[in-house]
C-alpha cells in the first residue's frame, strides 16, 4: 500500500525539504482521494473489466488555481509521484493540446468526418489520470475544442487534475466567440473539485529573494550563476516546450514547472512577432534569457524583437533572470531606436526589482 499524500507532506516538512503551509495542506485530502482511488481499481481496464461487477465511479478531478509561486506545482509533484499506477501521464497544457492537434491533422488525412473522436478515445485509452501544469487556454483553435475532448475523456472515466494561475472563470477571458467556450467552464466546476490555494507566501520569489538577476557581461562566471538558479527552480529535471502559434512553433529548450530558459538568438533571431511573444508570456512565470548582445543598426529586427519581447515578458509580470554584454543602458546605444530603446532598458531594471511580479 502506498504512502498517503499527508504522511509524505508531513515527512517532507519533518526533513525540513518543505515548509509547513496550511493553504497547501487543505487541498491533500482532495489529492488524497484520487491517490487512493487508483489504489483499488486497476490502472487500465482489461479484457474483462466490469464484465462481473460495476466498476467504481472515479473520483471527480482537481482544478487547482491560485497565484505564482504558491506550490501548485510542488504538490502535482507530489501527487503524481505517489498514484500507483502506470496508467498516468503528466504534461504541460499547451504541449497536450499541440499534440491533440497533430492527432487530429493525421485523423483527416484518413478522410475521418470526426476528426477529434479518434484521437480523445486514444488519450482515453492509453491513461486513466491525466495531469496538466498550467492549463491557459488563448488560441480559439483550442477554446473550440477543449469542452468536446474533455466531455470524451470525462465519458471514458479519465481523472484529470490540472493547475491554472486563473480561476475557471476566467479562461479564454474575452476571447473570439467566447460564449461558445462557457459550456466548459461549467463542465470544469461540473466534474473537477476547484481548489483556490491561497497560501500568502511566494515560495518562488522567495527563492530568488536576494539573488542577482541580470548577470553582465555574459561569461562563464554568468552561466554558472544562471546554472545554479536554473538547478535551485527546476530541481534539475527540464525538457522543451512547444507552443504552436497561428501554425508555427514557438520553442523554449529548457521547461519546468512555469519556469523556461533560451538563448536570445532563440527567441529573437527567429521571425517571431507579438502573439508568439504574447503565448511565451501567458505560459511561463519565470524566463531566463542568456547571451543578450549589444544591439544597434547591425542587428535592427532583432533589437526590435527583442522589445516586443520585453514588453510582453512586463505586462505580464513575468520573471525575468539574463545575462547580457552589457548594462541594460548600455545594450543599445547607435543608431534608430535608441530613444525608443530607454524603456526597454528601464523596464530591464524595474524588472530586476526584489518584489517583482508579486
Amino acid at each position: 500500500m502506498s504512502d498517503r499524500i499527508q504522511e509524505i507532506y508531513e515527512a517532507r516538512v519533518e526533513d525540513g525539504s518543505l515548509t509547513a503551509d496550511p493553504a497547501q495542506h487543505a487541498v491533500l485530502p482532495v489529492l488524497e482521494q484520487i491517490r487512493s482511488y487508483f489504489e483499488t481499481k486497476p490502472g487500465k481496464k482489461g479484457m474483462f473489466g466490469g464484465l462481473f461487477a460495476k466498476p467504481p465511479e472515479p473520483p471527480k478531478g482537481l482544478y487547482l488555481w491560485g497565484g505564482v509561486g504558491r506550490g501548485k506545482s510542488m504538490l502535482m509533484d507530489l501527487f503524481f509521484g505517489a498514484v500507483p499506477t502506470d496508467a498516468k501521464r503528466r504534461v504541460h497544457f499547451h504541449a497536450f493540446m499541440q499534440e491533440i492537434h497533430s492527432g487530429m491533422h493525421e485523423a483527416r488525412k484518413k478522410g475521418v468526418d470526426d476528426a477529434l473522436k479518434p484521437v480523445a478515445e486514444k488519450v482515453a485509452a492509453d491513461v486513466r489520470l491525466l495531469c496538466f501544469d498550467e492549463m491557459q487556454i488563448t488560441d480559439i483553435t483550442d477554446a473550440m475544442i477543449v469542452g468536446r475532448l474533455f466531455e470524451i475523456l470525462f465519458a471514458d472515466g479519465v481523472v484529470v487534475v490540472t493547475t491554472s494561475n486563473r480561476v475557471p472563470d476566467d479562461l479564454y477571458k474575452d476571447g473570439l466567440n467566447r460564449a461558445l467556450f462557457l459550456p466548459f467552464i461549467e463542465l470544469i466546476k461540473q466534474r473537477m473539485v476547484v481548489h483556490h490555494l491561497q497560501s500568502p507566501t511566494d515560495y518562488r520569489q522567495d527563492r530568488l529573494a536576494g539573488s542577482n538577476v541580470y548577470f553582465h557581461p555574459a561569461n562563464t562566471d554568468a552561466r554558472k550563476a544562471i546554472d545554479a538558479l536554473w538547478i535551485d527552480l527546476t530541481g534539475g529535471d527540464w525538457g522543451p516546450l512547444t507552443l504552436m502559434v497561428k501554425g508555427r512553433e514557438v520553442v523554449l529548450s529548457g521547461y519546468r514547472n512555469g519556469v523556461a530558459r533560451a538563448e536570445f538568438w532563440e527567441l529573437c533571431g527567429r521571425p517571431l512577432g507579438p502573439a508568439d511573444y504574447l503565448a511565451v508570456a501567458e505560459a511561463v512565470r519565470v524566463l531566463i534569457l542568456e547571451d543578450i548582445p549589444v544591439l544597434g543598426r547591425h542587428n535592427f529586427n532583432e533589437a526590435k524583437r527583442f522589445v516586443t519581447l520585453i514588453d510582453a515578458l512586463y505586462e505580464a509580470k513575468v520573471r525575468l533572470i539574463a545575462s547580457a554584454a552589457d548594462l541594460p543602458e548600455q545594450l543599445y546605444v547607435e543608431g534608430e531606436g535608441t530613444f525608443e530603446f530607454e524603456r526597454t532598458a528601464s523596464r530591464l531594471r524595474e524588472m530586476q526589482a526584489a518584489d517583482w511580479g508579486r
